[in-house]
């Protein structure tokens, strides 16, 4: 499944299945064909998805100065942080132009 992500103040921001629900996850939403991230609750949502972001990387580092040469070459795959920056970002411009982010609508 994708899901579309979408907001009269951004472009379309486009993902699979698994990476969606991973984010929608992480600010306390059910994965669900449809909804909606209302202007109000976008500061929360933002700062859930950075405060995971922060916990990655400082776990990542952490593992990463313990890892060995090949450990580290099996870690370069895509961040959480690069999989959560387009939705943060839309989320950011959606907010400062007080327009909704709905998905499956």
């Amino acid at each position: 499944m994708l899901y579309e992500f979408k907001s009269k103040a951004t472009g379309n921001v486009v993902m699979t299945g698994p990476v969606a629900e991973r984010l929608l996850g992480i600010v306390g939403r059910e994965p669900s064909a449809k909804g909606i991230f209302t202007v109000e609750q976008m500061p929360e949502a933002i700062a859930a998805l950075q405060a995971a972001v922060e916990r990655e990387r400082a776990e990542s580092s952490q593992t990463e100065a313990e890892a060995d040469e090949r450990t580290r070459e099996a870690m370069r795959s895509v961040s959480l942080a690069q999989r959560a920056w387009p939705l943060i970002d839309m989320l950011r411009t959606a907010h400062a132009a007080k327009q909704p982010v709905t998905w499956g609508v």
